[in-house]
């Protein structure tokens, strides 16, 4: 075989294991999400369980990277402590060393049965978590067969003279293994892809079996570096999970290649074939590791509490709270997140136009650089919602899931349209209004802030609406969009009149008066579109107002 068609193929081989491994691990979150979620929880008020908790998790999920993510998101919000965090991800740690172990097994003959009875219950499961344990099904099948992928890659690789002469020259030397083991598993992104090929390296006598040992240190160590890897933008709370865990893995590695001189000829007694020996080493080395600093785990807490300290200054109004870029290949908990962003962006409105109406007033209650903050915040975090909606749409949606994230799209740019106008409607109003030296008359701001107030009751049912999605308040919020349509003419005959009549008030501001009612309408008119949706699954709405001639 070509060098290049022997390294395509064990290049292959590794994008299938970790391909499989990701399928896997999806169908577990899909079908099983909510009780690993309640393991998690029940299991984090003492070390032991918690530890016991992530080694069930990492086993269920093919990967101690993929549980860490688990536990990192629920350190972010506040769902576990930091100690018990740390205990859980030893127990992770432990739980990726089962899938080494099982795998180390020549499975082969039950590939064709996992692949038959996956496929079927995939393509004919009713339910959603049926379909789901058919991916969990196909994911094993496929790991196996990755694997005979990588040994069958891997064999011309025992007889290379190249890598004979690499090897030869940094066996001698375990902490280059330590590096090495690291750098590969680093770039592969799987420890478990890169621990069963150093097994079946060492299987066929390429590798020095004490180096690869090291070697699986290192992949080891490697593993601890994913996790933060793929949480760059990680508060403290979860990032000290992170650093901690990788901490007990380095130290853990560092004392162990110390003691390999004076380990490696017990282990060499005790006969074991290779790859047995690698397997073992792994699961050891992380059973001997959870038991040193599982009582040390309060301890490193308090330290990584210090090391890794709170910002001082608060997040940014701005910065989504609820968006889980990891929820996005589960589409209903996506949309729950949004949802509850979306929330958080209709209160943010509500606040700007309550305040609002106070930079009419003389002297004014709120100035115009923190409405204009308040604004810019509410833009950022629509258009953050707009696109983690946008990414979820890439991913095959459910009828009704689909319905219900255009409604989110549309909720949300409605929502920013209502800043659009505060910013440059009501509040460019106010600065000629206060440029100008002019008032409104008693009467005409009494008319501004009555249409205020029922805009306000208008958005506060209006969210109430798009929570419950209830078609009688829909209709409620239809209406009111009827009797504010009403009152806007009621209030621009009344001005005319005081304009008549020569109110000195009304005649200088005039254009700001009715701007401003029109402005009103506008946001109701924006708050009122997310009935729509509602009343016309309920086939109540008429697709015009024009009568018929």
């Amino acid at each position: 075989m070509a060098p290049h068609e022997l390294l395509l193929n064990l290049i292959g081989g590794v994008a299938l294991l970790i391909w499989a491994t990701r399928m896997v691990k999806t169908g577990i979150l899909r079908a099983f999400e909510h009780p690993l979620r309640l393991i998690i929880r029940r299991a984090s008020r003492s070390p032991i369980t918690s530890c016991g908790a992530g080694l069930a998790v990492a086993t269920a999920l093919q990967s101690s990277a993929a549980a860490g993510l688990l536990a990192v998101s629920f350190a972010e919000r506040g769902m576990i402590e930091l100690a018990p965090a740390l205990a859980f991800m030893l127990g992770a740690d432990i739980g990726s060393t089962l899938v080494v172990q099982a795998l180390s097994f020549d499975l082969s003959r039950v590939v064709p049965i996992l692949l038959i009875v996956g496929v079927l219950l995939f393509l004919n499961g009713g339910e959603a978590r049926t379909r789901q344990i058919g991916r969990i099904v196909i994911g094993l099948a496929l790991m196996i067969m990755a694997l005979k992928m990588v040994v069958a890659a891997s064999l011309p690789l025992r007889d290379s003279p190249a890598l004979a002469a690499v090897l030869n020259a940094v066996s001698g030397d375990n902490l280059i293994g330590l590096v090495i083991g690291a750098g590969l598993t680093w770039m592969v992104h799987s420890s478990v892809a890169m621990v069963l090929f150093f097994m079946t390296l060492a299987s066929g006598g390429a590798i020095n079996p004490e180096f690869t040992l090291a070697l699986v240190l290192g992949a080891n160590i490697g593993s601890g570096i994913l996790p933060l890897e793929m949480s760059p933008g990680a508060l403290p709370a979860a990032k000290r999970v992170l650093y901690g865990n990788l901490a007990f893995r380095i130290a853990g590695a560092l004392v162990a290649v110390a003691l390999m001189p004076a380990i490696w000829p017990e282990l060499e007694g005790l006969g074991w074939r290779p790859a047995a020996l690698v397997a073992n080493w792994h699961t050891g080395f992380n059973l001997v590791l959870a038991l040193v600093f599982l009582p040390f785990v309060p301890r490193a807490a308090r330290l990584l509490e210090r090391l890794v300290a709170d910002p001082k200054t608060a997040l940014s109004p701005a910065a989504p709270v609820h968006l889980d870029e990891d929820l996005l290949d589960r589409p209903q908990l996506a949309l729950g997140a949004a949802s509850r962003e979306v929330i958080r962006l209709a209160d943010m409105v509500e606040v700007i136009l309550r305040d609002v109406i106070g930079i009419f007033e003389a002297p004014p209650r709120i100035t115009r650089e923190q409405l204009a903050g308040q604004e810019n915040a509410i833009t950022e975090l629509q258009d953050s919602i707009k696109l983690y909606l946008a990414r979820l749409t890439r991913n095959p949606l459910a009828e009704e899931d689909a319905h219900t994230c255009f409604d989110l799209i549309v909720f949300a740019t409605n929502l920013g349209h209502i800043g659009d106008i505060v910013a440059k409607g009501l509040i460019a109003h106010a600065d000629t209004k206060l440029d100008r030296h002019l008032s409104f008359s008693e009467t005409g701001w009494a008319e501004i802030c009555e249409l205020h107030r029922i805009v306000l009751d208008q958005i506060r049912l209006g969210v109430t609406v798009f929570m419950t999605r209830d078609d009688a308040m829909a209709r409620e919020l239809v209406m009111k969009k009827d009797a504010i349509r009403d009152f806007e003419k009621t209030a621009v005959q009344s001005h005319v009149s005081r304009l008549r009549d020569g109110t000195l008030e009304s005649i200088e501001s005039s254009s700001i008066h009715l701007d401003v009612i029109r402005d009103l309408k506008r946001i109701n008119a924006h708050i009122a579109a997310v009935a729509y949706p509602i009343l016309e699954r309920k086939g109540v709405l008429r697709t015009t107002r024009l009568r018929a001639v």
